[in-house]
């Protein structure tokens, strides 16, 4: 930590904000009663209670603390701290409880960043979607069976592979209730691979990320957290997990019959996720677009940070959609925000919706073939009025800014091919150079308070960072850089851009992250159950020391027999990497290490040491007991709150 701001409070809006933010208003019919009337269609009763309580009593879910935003007068004007298009979107967001979407199916919206689905089957309940918490996801279910009559859960939908549309499974079924056949979870081929993966190998750098660009650590207000732009925000503190499919759909065109509903479905890997299918209702005129058709522009790069998307294929797919369904529906829904009712309302929003993605890879592609670099092509290109006159394609979350370079990344990679930042110095090392160059660090200082003043954030951000990272104690320049974060928060459209924004201002207020060194394991026991031990040895290899174990001249192999799966693996360390031999067994082991997987994944998550389950039995090492300890201590335990806005 370093030496706090001694005024950390957050500031009012300069006048460059306020003219921003009046642009902004005076561009865009904020007062388009369409939106509104289709979030409020089909309401049937509001949420049991504005809280959703936890383990301990804690809030995991609080619609209270956006009061500031659902209370507010509509006809008065967004408060000068937020931009007025976010507050509109902020607004929408608010509209809780349960829906009728058509008759037979229903959501419950506004009790987590998702939306959760329920759909009347012949005996029970088809769940599409069951949100981020098991506490989150039994509210919503026991809403639905309050007011719709109670129905066991007969199947679970996932749409696709993020946390926020499976993690609280547990909230509407139950691991035995799946096993023994009563529960179908179905999900797109590669669902399990690709939910596990994304939140575990970088899980928690993600997870890091996540907080800034979720604001969890902001407090609620208009001068904090607002809105996230897919939805209000994420459940917090909440129990999370995972059932691993049991129906995996691979083909375009497959039907089911789930409880006496037919089904039909449109795989779309690679689009919003790398796992991810659409859905057609045919008996009930109602297409389920998952996260592929939302009433925003979405990311086509995650700030939190994920494998960039595919935009020509998430185009196309959507034109697939228009092919093969825009005749037989009359409402479209998706997996965050409001439906759209009207065959040609619904189609003309899909038609959007493609043109938006496909002009956002075809326009940066055009540029970068003339030679324009992703930072140039990010400030020339805006939508056309077209598309930017739609509110379902505008900034709330992914934006043109960065999703062009998205797009650049996709194609070209990080580098733009200027010789000169093929090897730049790290923020650090070039901070001390550049407060050098400026003059020092009071010269730094009065260009940046100058800038500031004619209200150009952007340049303050980027010179009064090379002073943070070279001085961190410097509070002055902690203070300003935060100042200018903080306007630009204000300005954002983006619910992500504004949290951002914010939370690096309020940890550069507070000298870094006050929890820094608090250890979380990457993955959580429920999640960690349904990895393959392939993605348990990549873990190993991802946490492994590799320049210490090369140093020591560490070389083991370990032959790993998984009683529980019936799996025999090869876990080795050569020359400060890992390697994996699946189904395999060698004579020559170090060791033979025989558990159950949980047992394992525990040994690896450092959760337990090993003197503990081999002493009381579950895990056996024949062998080279000190093998084993030694790979265990050569696994780092990642820091979960690492410093981001200073070294």
């Amino acid at each position: 930590m370093h030496p706090p701001v001694p005024d950390a409070t957050a500031a009012d809006a300069t006048a460059a904000t306020l003219a921003a933010q009046a642009a902004i208003a005076d561009r865009l019919p904020l007062d388009d009663p369409g939106d509104l009337e289709r979030a409020r269609r089909g309401f049937v009763a509001p949420p049991a209670s504005p809280q959703v309580l936890g383990a301990g009593g804690s809030a995991v879910w609080d619609l209270a603390e956006y009061a500031f935003v659902d209370e507010a007068d509509p006809d008065d004007p967004a408060p000068p701290t937020v931009n007025p298009s976010l507050w509109r979107q902020a607004r929408l967001n608010g509209i809780a409880g349960l829906f009728e979407v058509v008759p037979g199916i229903w959501q419950v919206r506004g009790l987590d960043l998702a939306n959760v689905t329920f759909v009347a089957g012949r005996t029970g309940w088809i769940v599409i979607d069951p949100l981020t918490s098991a506490e989150t996801a039994a509210a919503a279910l026991d809403l639905a069976n309050e007011h719709l009559g109670e129905r066991p859960v007969r199947a679970v939908i996932y749409t696709h592979s993020h946390v926020d549309h499976f993690a609280g499974v547990h909230g509407v079924t139950t691991d035995e209730a799946v096993a023994a056949g009563e529960v179908q979870v179905i999900a797109p081929a590669g669902f399990l691979e690709a939910a596990i993966s994304e939140n575990v190998l970088a899980g928690n750098v993600m997870r890091r990320r996540a907080m800034y660009m979720y604001g969890v650590l902001l407090p609620r207000g208009p001068k904090g957290h607002v809105d996230a732009g897919l939805g209000r925000s994420v459940a917090r503190l909440g129990r999370t997990g995972l059932i691993a499919p049991t129906v995996e759909i691979d083909t375009t065109g497959t039907v089911l019959d789930v409880d006496g509903v037919r089904i039909e479905f449109q795989i779309t890997p690679d689009t919003e996720a790398p796992a991810e299918m659409n859905f057609l209702f045919p008996d009930l005129g109602a297409l389920c677009m998952a996260e592929n058709c939302s009433h925003v522009q979405h990311n086509l790069y995650t700030p939190r940070g994920a494998q960039v998307r595919d935009a020509l294929g998430w185009s196309k797919y959507l034109q697939e959609s228009i092919d093969t369904y825009g005749d037989r529906c009359d409402v479209l829904f998706a997996s965050h925000h409001w439906p759209t009712w009207g065959r040609d309302e619904l189609v003309g929003h899909l038609e959007r919706q493609r043109d938006l993605y496909r002009w956002l890879h075809d326009q940066t592609l055009r540029l970068a073939n003339q030679g324009w670099t992703p930072l140039e092509i990010a400030e020339e290109l805006d939508l056309p009025g077209q598309l930017l006159d739609e509110f379902s394609c505008r900034n709330y979350y992914g934006t043109v800014n960065h999703n062009t370079k998205a797009v650049y990344q996709r194609y070209l990679g990080w580098f733009d091919g200027n010789p000169a930042h093929l090897h730049e110095h790290p923020p650090a090392e070039a901070g001390r150079r550049y407060v050098e160059l400026a003059g020092g660090p009071e010269a730094l200082l009065a260009n940046a308070r100058a800038a500031f003043e004619a209200g150009d954030y952007r340049w303050v951000a980027e010179v009064v960072n090379h002073l943070v990272f070279a001085e961190p104690d410097h509070v002055e320049a902690r203070a300003l850089q935060a100042d200018a974060l903080e306007q630009l928060g204000y300005q954002a459209e983006s619910g992500p851009w504004r949290t951002f924004y914010l939370t690096g201002a309020q940890e550069l207020r507070s000298g870094g992250q006050p929890l820094r060194g608090v250890q979380l394991p990457p993955v959580d026991a429920q999640t960690g159950h349904a990895m393959t031990v392939a993605l348990l040895c990549d873990l190993v290899g991802v946490s492994l020391d590799g320049p210490r174990a090369s140093a020591e001249g560490v070389a083991l192999r370990l032959n790993l027999d998984v009683v529980d799966r019936g799996e025999q693996h090869v876990l080795g360390v050569a020359r400060g990497a890992v390697h994996h031999l699946p189904d395999r067994h060698v004579d020559d082991a170090d060791a033979t290490v025989r558990a159950t997987f949980d047992d394992l994944l525990a040994l690896v998550l450092g959760t337990v040491p090993l003197d503990g389950p081999v002493a009381d039995g579950r895990v056996t090492v024949e062998g080279d007991v000190d093998a084993v300890r030694r790979l265990l201590g050569l696994l780092e335990r990642f820091d979960a709150f690492f410093d981001i806005v200073v070294p």
